[in-house]
């Protein structure tokens, strides 16, 4: 599912990671709603708002907009840098260190959030804990981006909702065309598997959220933990294969 690069890949890959990963992210970006008001998958509406605050004047509010802009990107940042420089000595283990990382990350969020729960958020602890889900969002999305050669991307509803209607055109113009069927209906069914996910995964965040607090952060932690196991069981398969072919 992330071991896979090139024409390694196939269509059911990237289906598996778009509906895992998808279904975290919305997860994480419910509960930082609630828990600070905060999206951490919506860049576009981010910039937005970061506009309508530099029209309003609000100090504060700028450089929280431009705190949350910065951490995603440099997220990705370091998520394509990790991928990169790994990836030169041990290909197959390339996404493992940016998916480590994102999981730290909410465990780290889960523990601090469910401590100070009873506590007054100062900005400084919105900016730490909400900062550092924009960050490991940009890890996330950067990753599976790159792993998937740009094919998913699991945070990234605007776009995705641009080539579903582009997607859903051809196939409406095109609907006696089987070549055409043949090409448009892979792209469909994962677009609407990354649609249907975050939105699931939302809803299944925010629910937990509401009962559990910080520990619904268990939810998209368990989806990880599933991610990397697979792949483990994977590589595990693939050097065995290697053994015996020896």
């Amino acid at each position: 599912m992330l071991i896979q690069r090139g024409k390694q890949r196939v269509f059911s890959h990237n289906l598996k990671l778009a509906v895992l990963l998808t279904t975290a992210a919305g997860s994480v970006n419910a509960a930082s709603w609630f828990a600070f008001n905060v999206l951490t998958t919506n860049v576009t509406g981010h910039a937005a708002l970061l506009a309508t605050e530099v029209v309003a004047e609000r100090t504060r509010e700028i450089e929280f907009q431009l705190l949350w802009l910065f951490l995603f990107f440099f997220g990705a940042f370091c998520s394509a840098i990790m991928i990169q420089v790994i990836g030169k000595w041990k290909p197959r283990f390339s996404h493992t260190l940016p998916l480590i990382i994102e999981i730290i990350i909410l465990i780290f969020v889960a523990y601090e959030g469910e401590r100070l729960l009873y506590e007054e958020y100062s900005d400084t602890t919105v900016k730490v804990l909400a900062g550092s889900l924009l960050f490991a969002m940009g890890l996330q999305n950067a990753m599976v981006t790159m792993v998937s050669g740009a094919v998913v991307r699991t945070t990234h509803l605007t776009g995705l909702f641009t080539d579903f209607g582009i997607t859903v055109a051809n196939l409406v113009m095109h609907i006696k065309n089987p070549t055409v069927r043949r090409q448009f209906s892979p792209k469909f069914l994962l677009q609407v598997s990354i649609i249907v996910s975050f939105l699931t995964g939302g809803i299944v965040g925010g629910l937990l959220y509401a009962e559990y607090l910080f520990y619904s952060f268990v939810f998209p932690l368990s989806i990880l933990f599933t991610a990397l196991l697979f792949d483990a069981a994977n590589i595990y398969s693939i050097i065995n294969k290697n053994k015996n072919h020896d």
